[in-house]
């Protein structure tokens, strides 16, 4: 049986349309630097590129 790797399940989601969404770096400390819309994009989740998707799916047997 295949485990879960929990260090990308807990990083990555799975959509319910089955894309892989992850959260932004850099939203953790130095935020007085960064301008507001820099901070508003950080902010938002974004896509998996389609080049890693394939190897986190793999890692993540059961969903996340």
């Amino acid at each position: 049986m295949q485990k879960t790797k929990k260090s990308i399940a807990k990083r990555f989601k799975i959509s319910g349309s089955g894309k892989l969404i992850r959260r932004s770096p850099g939203m953790r400390h130095l935020l007085r630097k960064k301008s507001r819309k820099q901070k508003r994009r950080l902010g938002q989740a974004k896509l998996v590129s389609e080049t890693h998707t394939d190897s986190f799916r793999k890692s993540m047997p059961f969903g996340g």
